[in-house]
């Protein structure tokens, strides 16, 4: 998690939280990766197609909707990756507040 978190550097303050043995990862208060079993999945948004090109879509874990899988060596580049956080994030909508119990 460390190396993933360094190589996408470039994107800001990126930052991870462990769920269900597994990470979150997040950018500007948005999750927009999460890592299961030592892989980077990307939500999909259109703009992210766009920058990768013909991304393969796997479940990162059962039950879930398929992600943009992120293989090893795009995630060696840093430079594209932080992009690619950075395009994925600006995508997405700010989580909804939650309510107090």
């Amino acid at each position: 998690m460390d190396f993933i978190l360094d190589q996408m550097r470039g994107a800001g303050g990126v930052s991870a939280r462990k769920m269900f043995g597994e990470y979150g990862v997040y950018l500007d208060g948005k999750m927009f990766a999460v890592v299961c079993d030592d892989q980077l999945f990307m939500k999909p948004t259109a703009a992210g197609k766009a920058y990768i090109g013909e991304p393969e879509m796997v479940q990162p874990f059962p039950q879930a909707k398929p992600y943009f899988l992120i293989t090893g060596d795009r995630c060696e580049d840093s430079e594209w990756l932080g992009e690619l956080c950075r395009i994925t994030a600006n995508e997405l909508p700010v989580p909804k507040p939650k309510k107090k119990k």
